[in-house]
């Protein structure tokens, strides 16, 4: 499998490009600010045909992109329902005062195919399969996608801003819960295996395995379902 990426805008959010090999179809995970100008040059680079975007929430930081980019390439966008509205209107996700302060006087709208993600959805695109996790928490609508082992390739999930190196993401904004996203680590991410590869919205790749011996809040989760809570 093919991965690349590269951090997007003010937030450093990660767009990740992902193919089973270079020179085919691929999807685009999380376009995020300005990311257009960068995933064409990752396209032409490694002679790439995008087939999908996928979107891990509606946050603003992870789909400021996706118009222009699906429209570019004539590609549906896939996102959760429950955070649909925010590609239309980005500052449902923010609060309406810090999205104004951030967002004002700028357009945003929803690429010409939508199409909605269902927990346990298996995906085939690209010749990927793709099993899509709803995660909420950070919003009503997050979601993770995870590919299989094969052969010397370990599982990878796309967390979103579910899981961190060492964190995992906000609950403080619009839809945000963290008694939910507590849960939400616990059956999304202490259900994989160690080994699984773990590519976050935000900051360097982990695993599974080093988030369960290292992250305080994994370790909270941990903890809470050995004493029964």
């Amino acid at each position: 499998m093919f991965i690349a990426g590269f951090p997007a805008g003010a937030w450093g959010t990660n767009t990740y490009v992902v193919a089973p090999a270079q020179g085919e179809e691929c999807v685009i995970v999380d376009p995020g600010q300005d990311a257009a100008d960068g995933i064409e040059e990752l396209l032409r680079e490694h002679r790439l045909k995008p087939v999908a975007v996928l979107l891990t929430h509606g946050h603003v930081d992870h789909t400021w992109s996706v118009l222009p980019v699906c429209g570019a390439h004539d590609v549906p966008a896939l996102i959760h329902p429950d955070d649909r509205e925010m590609l239309a209107d980005p500052a449902k996700g923010l609060g309406e005062m810090v999205g104004k302060q951030l967002l004002g006087g700028l357009t945003f709208g929803e690429p010409d195919d939508v199409r909605e993600l269902t927990d346990g959805a298996r995906l085939t695109l690209a010749g990927l399969d793709l099993t899509v996790d709803h995660a909420p928490g950070h919003t009503r609508g997050s979601v993770t996608f995870r590919t299989p082992a094969a052969g010397d390739i370990p599982p990878v999930m796309f967390s979103g801003d579910l899981l961190f190196a060492g964190s995992i993401g906000r609950t403080d904004l619009p839809g945000g819960d963290h008694a939910e996203i507590l849960r939400s680590l616990g059956r999304v991410c202490l259900a994989r295996e160690d080994e699984t590869v773990v590519l976050p919205g935000h900051g360097s790749q982990t695993t599974i395995g080093r988030e369960r011996a290292t992250n305080p809040f994994l370790q909270q989760v941990a903890d809470g379902a050995r004493r029964g809570m």
